[in-house]
């Protein structure tokens, strides 16, 4: 039985569904109004899990469109992890008591090592490690800013906190509709041992198909924003195929 899963993304800008180009906030396409009619549509069409990122809130570096998310983790089946805007104890601790089943840290874990420690070592299993990588390299604060840290060192230090679970997105691919970074998300998967979701560049079925060749050293999942609201394929036919 393969657990390879399907995250359908909602990116929520000013309360609303949206997607933009490499994270750039210039290139910003809406696709909805509301970001709960779209996850109860994926959650309809069989997604277990549903992948919310508060774009405002990495901007602003606290959760802004926090109301929409607890609303879908309250009141749908699906399963709902949160990036964006996640900094204190605080805002983790909000999340997870209210229906939140997994909270994802990003810049978080350049800028304050400590706090992503403490919140692992807390909360275990409902901790995801985002690395955004941009060559290589981690990129922080909505993507605008680009660290001197490797995103495979980094991926090894925090395992040594107790991540288990990491979300590696490969900027260049991202909203690209051009494929995911196949070889760099493996890579991930085999050097860190634990489990790695792929974001970014998804643009068919033949790409989730391939991603999930490498299900058996750990790459147990792929996000998939554009694609879904261009068309390309609905939830439906990826979970059936997963």
């Amino acid at each position: 039985m393969s657990n390879f899963t399907i995250y359908p993304a909602i990116d929520m800008r000013g309360g609303k569904c949206v997607r933009l180009l490499q994270g750039d906030y210039e290139k910003e396409t809406v696709y909805g109004d509301s970001p709960f009619d779209m996850a109860s549509l994926f959650a309809e069409q069989g997604a277990n899990w549903i992948h919310m990122v508060d774009l405002d809130g990495a901007k602003e570096g606290k959760p802004v469109n926090n109301q929409y998310v607890l609303k879908v983790a309250k009141e749908l089946s699906a399963k709902v992890q949160i990036g964006g805007g996640i900094r204190t104890a605080k805002d983790v601790e909000y999340y997870l008591n209210n229906g939140v089943d997994r909270v994802i840290l990003g810049s978080a874990a350049i800028n304050n090592p400590s706090f992503v420690k403490e919140m692992l070592q807390t909360y275990g299993s409902k901790i995801a490690i985002g690395l955004d990588a941009k060559n290589g390299y981690v990129a922080t604060e909505g993507w605008i800013e680009t660290s001197s840290v490797k995103a495979t060192d980094l991926a090894l230090k925090l395992i040594e906190y107790g991540a288990e679970t990491f979300i590696f997105t490969d900027i260049a691919t991202d909203g690209m509709l051009s494929g995911p970074n196949i070889k760099a998300v493996a890579e991930l998967a085999k050097l860190a041992g634990k489990s790695v979701i792929a974001s970014g560049g998804v643009s068919s079925l033949e790409d989730l198909l391939k991603l999930k060749e490498f299900e058996s050293v750990g790459v147990t999942g792929a996000i998939v924003g554009k694609a879904l609201y261009t068309n390309q394929f609905t939830v439906k036919e990826a979970v059936e195929l997963c």
